[in-house]
């Protein structure tokens, strides 16, 4: 299981903006089926669409980071 506890400083904040990423679309998912809106970043960055994009953005480029994780320098040398 991954963890944020271990690791260096840009997988720890890739580990939360993965979560942050999956726990959105689980209500977006379940929003759907009920008739309703619950996009968080929509909510909170819907006027500053080029804002959502780029946490969008984020959110897969962490998700792609904790996949390299294994093979990060920083993360084996525990800096």
């Amino acid at each position: 299981m991954m963890s944020a506890s271990k690791g260096c400083t840009v997988h720890m904040a890739a580990f939360w903006l993965m979560w942050i990423g999956a726990v959105n679309w689980g209500l977006v998912g379940l929003g759907g089926f009920l008739g309703k809106n619950w996009n968080v970043v929509y909510l909170l960055l819907g006027k500053w669409p080029q804002v959502e994009w780029i946490v969008y953005i984020l959110v897969g480029v962490s998700a792609l980071a904790m996949l390299m994780k294994d093979s990060c320098s920083m993360c084996k040398s525990g800096k």
